[in-house]
């Protein structure tokens, strides 16, 4: 059970207690930033971010149990929810920092099915909110890149 809390709580973060989903979307856009440019154009990112939500959604199933409901130490939908937003974004502060205000806005006020979502089951409901809660943030910075190119 203590891997299970460890990757639910990415490392602790979701002990924090207030703010931890944002400390952990937040440590998610510092370690994309650090990585080589080339990764957000490969095919690695797509693979590490559903290795996240797979992650996610047993870690999810076993401390529901334990923990309850969506618990708030669970943090790790927010690291995945966050590398969804940043999917195929030019590796740049600015777009990180765009992703990460766009998500937290998505994950804070869920509109659009987004809290219907958490009435899932289990993992699937810990993690489902914020991958879609990521998908409209990712959407929003791809239509802002493809304004952006044709001013």
């Amino acid at each position: 059970m203590k891997i299970y809390k460890t990757i639910a709580s990415v490392l602790g973060i979701g002990y924090v207690g207030k703010g931890g989903g944002t400390i952990a979307a937040l440590l998610y856009c510092i370690i994309w930033l650090l990585l080589p440019a080339a990764y957000t154009d490969s095919v690695w990112q797509m693979v590490i971010t559903i290795f996240i939500i797979v992650a996610g959604v047993i870690c999810g199933n076993e401390v529901d149990a334990v923990w309850g409901k969506d618990s708030s130490k669970v943090v790790i939908d927010e690291v995945a929810g966050m590398a969804i937003a940043l999917l195929f974004v030019p590796h740049k502060p600015a777009y990180a920092f765009i992703a990460l205000m766009l998500f937290r806005f998505f994950d804070i006020v869920k509109p659009l099915g987004i809290k219907y979502l958490e009435k899932w089951p289990g993992g699937w409901g810990v993690m489902a909110d914020d991958i879609l809660a990521g998908i409209y943030a990712l959407i929003l910075i791809q239509l802002l890149l493809q304004i952006q190119y044709f001013l």
